[in-house]
């Protein structure tokens, strides 16, 4: 469970950071893309093996990476449409509900197991989340003609899940995680770029070594949650119907907890609640 316990602390970190974009103006893209390369540079440096990049192209796993690589950059781009235009709180929900999707496929795909204490466990983990992230009173409204864009957010963050959870499963050997991880994050930020040759092309580019340093801030954690989160998979006898719920609840507490200690963050009654139902939920599942 260390693992595990590291990626949730890893996530968490990244929630602080995206807080101090906010107040430091950090233009949220080109940060995220910058990230892709020092996460990626990560990889490279904790890595113990030698490296042959030219052999990458050939891993059975590459092409998995690279339809991650530009889901991280899809979703991203996703997320902030529904931020604009449904509010933080929606795309909070759909990013942490995703959790059921990956939950499903293991339990269906490689028959992971079941019972009454665990699906009540999952169920209030996905309630404590629900509770958790929402942060006004009237709850979360959404017009239908936005409905696409927290659908695809949703989908798209459970996707993300499951195909790390089957690339680490079918492909990745334990000696290749940290070069697994490192180039998702390369392919996702050569994706990026394009983005930013477009907008250069376009004449709305404009880079500040504010951005850059936001981008290096964010990239070791961001690397990190995502190694931690393959290598908890990867633990012999924890189930991902285990881990899945157990990290998204973790962050979701541990972020809240982080918000009302460096942020001065107000918290309603029912995000009260849901911290309580989460806490209980952890029992639950950790202890089927």
């Amino acid at each position: 469970m260390i693992f595990l316990l590291l990626s949730i602390l890893s996530s968490s970190v990244i929630f602080v950071i995206f807080k101090l974009y906010q107040r430091f103006k950090v233009n949220t893209l080109q940060a995220i893309i910058f990230n892709y390369f020092i996460a990626f540079g990560a990889g490279m440096v904790v890595d113990e093996h030698p490296i042959d990049l030219q052999r990458i192209p050939t891993e059975p796993w590459f092409f998995g990476t690279v339809i991650l690589g530009f889901l991280f950059i899809a979703v991203f781009y996703l997320a902030a449409l529904t931020t604009q235009r449904s509010g933080l709180s929606v795309v909070s929900v759909a990013t942490k509900m995703s959790v059921a999707i990956p939950i499903l496929f293991g339990i269906i795909l490689y028959n992971e197991s079941t019972g009454i204490i665990k699906i009540t466990g999952i169920v209030l983990a996905l309630v404590a989340v629900y509770l958790t992230s929402i942060k006004k009173k009237e709850g979360i409204a959404i017009r239908k003609r936005n409905l696409i864009f927290p659908l695809l957010v949703f989908f798209g963050s459970g996707i993300i899940d499951t195909t790390l959870k089957y690339l680490e499963t079918t492909y990745v050997a334990e000696v290749d995680v940290a070069l697994f991880s490192s180039t998702i994050f390369a392919i996702a930020g050569c994706i990026g770029t394009l983005i930013l040759i477009i907008q250069g092309i376009q004449g709305s580019l404009k880079i500040s070594f504010r951005n850059i340093l936001g981008g290096i801030a964010l990239g070791i954690p961001n690397f990190f949650s995502i190694y931690f989160l393959v290598m908890a998979l990867r633990s012999e006898g924890v189930e991902s119907s285990t881990i899945f719920p157990l990290n998204n609840v973790g962050i979701v507490m541990i972020s809240t907890v982080l918000g009302i200690l460096l942020f001065r963050e107000k918290m309603l009654t029912k995000n009260w609640i849901g911290i309580v139902l989460a806490i209980i939920s952890i029992i639950m599942i950790a202890t089927a």
